[in-house]
């Protein structure tokens, strides 16, 4: 809690006075977590402070609060890239990164708990704080501009990706609030970024990329895995259902989960949670997409044919514990795309499913499974309209992947098993 206060202070967060007439301090409270290696040994103990933003009104004290991150097929992308091309993969966190925004409302604070007040003053923030409604919104803000002073520029694909080109020199940056991934060819220009930084937000150098949001990265001289066994530990854990007896698909065959039979399940609040949970698990899981959207249709009233699936699909992740993805080192860097439907999978809607994977190279990149919008009259219909929403995740992915250096990949092979279809 010092360490806390003494660098809320060092970076001018607030300055005390008394709280003019007319205006009202909200509050704030400590939080303390423990911060855990992926391993899951203690890394260290963290004390935050955190205002209490939900006391916020909107036109007053906030205006804009949205704040882009990194999507998961660009880092999958940037990944690949990097095995191919065998450059080196830094991570960065940002000390404190969301106190380095600057506020443009008024806003005032009561003084922290443990901190003496003998005057009854109050904090005016100067700048942004946890728990404030646009302080990651102020946080972006202020690291874009830094970056654009030092000649990076903004990509049109993904606004949480930063490029700087000088022929024949590229150095990519991608942000996930205040995780930073730094990839390029030039050691000595990302070594002169990391001091850059540094000298302006104070970063803690995490060294060769191993672990980011709960994803592990291991590398290999035959590429990149990405596997997220301690994420499935704590979620097999978590649920409390016995996982002995083994599970060797997602789904079992032939199910048809109905929204309107059966009787409700007794704890709701398991079901959504372990489902959410599970929702994370498909950003190196492309098997377990279909399961987890399938049990996503019925979060609202659960009932216990779904938390029976729900089971299944838990016995089959304990059965495939250690299983990820592979980002293969190659020079063939094509991108190919395999589309397929499922006709009619919802007897309550009789919606189909749209279900494609993209490869860069041998690498899984990108890869979706979704209940389409309308109902389709047909199986080719189905198809038609799966290779549409896979014509347009080809059309991003050739555009972002073209930014990141990668050129000649058109045309794009897409694949279909519906002859009326193609």
């Amino acid at each position: 809690m010092q360490t806390e206060i003494q660098a809320l202070e060092r970076n001018g967060t607030w300055e005390l006075c008394s709280l003019p007439k007319g205006k009202k301090a909200m509050g704030c409270k400590w939080v303390y977590k423990v911060k855990l290696k992926s391993d899951g040994t203690v890394e260290k103990l963290k004390a935050r402070l955190v205002a209490k933003g939900y006391t916020q009104i909107f036109g007053i004290d906030f205006d804009e609060i949205f704040s882009p991150v990194v999507k998961m097929a660009t880092i999958r992308c940037l990944l690949a890239l990097t095995a191919s091309k065998g450059w080196s993969l830094h991570q960065l966190d940002i000390n404190n990164a969301f106190l380095h925004g600057d506020l443009h409302e008024e806003i005032y604070m009561k003084m922290p708990e443990g901190m003496p007040n003998p005057y009854n003053l109050v904090c005016k923030l100067k700048k942004s704080l946890y728990g404030l409604k646009q302080a990651s919104r102020q946080w972006f803000a202020r690291l874009t501009l830094e970056l654009e002073k030092l000649g990076f520029k903004k990509s049109l694909n993904d606004y949480s990706l930063f490029l700087k080109q000088n022929d024949p020199d590229i150095i990519i940056l991608a942000v996930y609030v205040d995780d930073i991934v730094v990839t390029g060819t030039n050691n000595e220009a990302i070594l002169a970024l990391k001091t850059h930084l540094h000298s302006v937000f104070s970063i803690k150098d995490l060294g060769i990329l191993h672990y980011f949001l709960g994803i592990e990265v291991v590398h290999l001289p035959q590429g990149i895995i990405l596997t997220q066994r301690k994420f499935y530990k704590e979620l097999i854990s978590e649920s409390g259902f016995d996982v002995s007896k083994v599970a060797k698909t997602p789904l079992p065959q032939k199910l048809k989960l109905l929204a309107d039979q059966g009787d409700f399940c007794s704890n709701p609040t398991l079901y959504r949670k372990m489902v959410g949970k599970l929702n994370f698990l498909t950003h190196t899981r492309p098997d377990l997409s279909f399961a987890v959207q399938c049990l996503s249709q019925f979060m609202h009233q659960p009932r216990i044919q779904h938390m029976q699936a729900l089971h299944h699909v838990l016995r089959y992740v304990a059965y495939t514990l250690g299983q990820g993805i592979l980002l293969q080192a190659t020079t063939q860097l094509t991108l190919k795309a395999y589309s397929d439907s499922y006709w009619g999978s919802y007897p309550n809607s009789r919606r189909s499913v749209t279900g494609y994977i993209m490869l860069l190279g041998n690498s899984p990149i990108s890869w979706k499974s979704k209940k389409q919008g309308t109902v389709s009259m047909s199986s080719a219909e189905a198809e038609y309209r799966a290779m549409a929403a896979a014509s347009t995740e080809v059309t991003w992915l050739v555009r972002l992947l073209t930014e990141l250096g990668i050129v000649d990949l058109k045309p794009v092979k897409l694949s279909c098993d519906n002859q009326s279809t193609i």
